[in-house]
């Protein structure tokens, strides 16, 4: 029975980025699937948010390059990243999950390709939650990257094989599982808490939820 878990951050420690995105969107009058498709298919929308989440750029090049980028005007650089995470907050039944996981035992680690220093995450909440971390522009490293998710069992005290990691992303799970993790796919609270439950061997819920 695996004895670490390894949890993403955006869209599974919080609610879903792509409805935030898709909100930011709609707000500055653009297609409501604009960011989430710049990111599948335009190259140089992809190599923008890797070179931010390696911490070769900061906010300041990358809310410029990305507003011109959508179709924006300049004047909407300002505040871009956050105004595109506005709609995403902390999905806290997930959050508690990874609390009692943490309380009954099980070393708990947080992998995220972060979006450099413009989305701040809650640090007070580390102790809590984590007994370690990686942060991708902190470490030079991103997911699918096999060296971040050895770096983030490593963090924890534990060997690959013995953690199993929750991401949103197949791509992302994919090359945890190529390092010998076991992987959850995250779609709801509702349906990945019950299957760590099962994997961890620890109740993560409340009786009555």
């Amino acid at each position: 029975m695996p004895a670490g878990l390894l949890v993403d951050f955006g869209g599974v420690l919080t609610h879903s980025v792509f409805e935030s995105f898709a909100t930011f969107c709609r707000d500055e009058g653009l297609p409501h699937d604009l960011v989430a498709n710049a990111f599948r298919t335009r190259a140089d929308a992809r190599s923008l948010l890797e070179e931010l989440e390696l911490g070769r750029i900061g906010a300041e090049e990358f809310e410029p390059r990305f507003t011109e980028l959508l179709g924006l005007a300049p004047d909407r650089a300002p505040g871009l990243v956050g105004r595109m995470f506005a709609a995403c907050p902390p999905d806290e039944a997930m959050i508690a999950a990874v609390a009692a996981a943490r309380r009954a035992g099980v070393r708990t680690g947080l992998i995220s390709n972060s979006w450099g220093d413009a989305l701040v995450y809650d640090r007070a909440r580390f102790p809590e939650l984590f007994d370690g971390w990686v942060i991708s522009h902190e470490v030079g490293l991103r997911k699918p990257d096999p060296a971040i998710y050895r770096l983030g069992a490593e963090r924890i005290g534990l060997p690959p094989a013995d953690c199993v990691f929750v991401d949103d992303l197949g791509g992302n799970l994919k090359a945890a599982k190529a390092v010998g993790m076991t992987t959850v796919r995250h779609r709801t609270a509702a349906e990945t808490i019950p299957e760590l439950e099962a994997l961890l061997g620890v109740a993560l819920r409340a009786p009555d939820e």
